[in-house]
């Protein structure tokens, strides 16, 4: 048995998918609003949007001298996209129903009110791990 049998892959906990209702402004039937499926995205993944959203900007009087900016709402917008599992931003009739043709697009037209925006941003980097500080990590391994 190796001695790092406990870090082995298949001792690993597998993150089960949440819900959230993301916007009152679509309901059931029963005019509940409907709940969206959340995924969590790799480490991995997190670093490809980052690198996306990230851009050089010339440092002001420093020719020839760049600064990384991250271009945060836009890195929000498609950590979102990447995380919604239902509905499917990606599907090209939901997008055309809404007239736009990416899904961070579409995400910002099925969730238009900023308050809703602002409390599925919260939920998401919640549920991406974003709010536990590794203080509280060890204190729960602890446990």
């Amino acid at each position: 048995m190796s001695k790092f049998s406990k870090f082995m892959k298949a001792n690993k906990i597998v993150k089960e998918n949440g819900t959230y209702a993301a916007t009152g402004s679509l309901c059931d039937e029963k005019g509940k609003p409907l709940a969206w499926e959340f995924r969590h995205i790799t480490a991995k993944e997190n670093e490809e949007l980052r690198e996306k959203c990230t851009t050089d900007v010339p440092v002001a009087g420093k020719p020839n001298l760049f600064r990384q900016k991250l271009q945060a709402g836009l890195y929000i917008r498609k950590m979102i996209a990447a995380s919604v599992v239902v509905p499917d931003l990606y599907d090209a009739e939901l997008q055309d129903s809404y007239g736009v043709k990416t899904p961070e697009d579409l995400l910002i037209a099925m969730v238009d009110d900023p308050g809703e925006y602002n409390d599925l941003i919260a939920f998401v980097q919640e549920f991406q791990g974003f709010n536990v500080s590794f203080e509280d990590k060890v204190n729960e391994a602890k446990n």
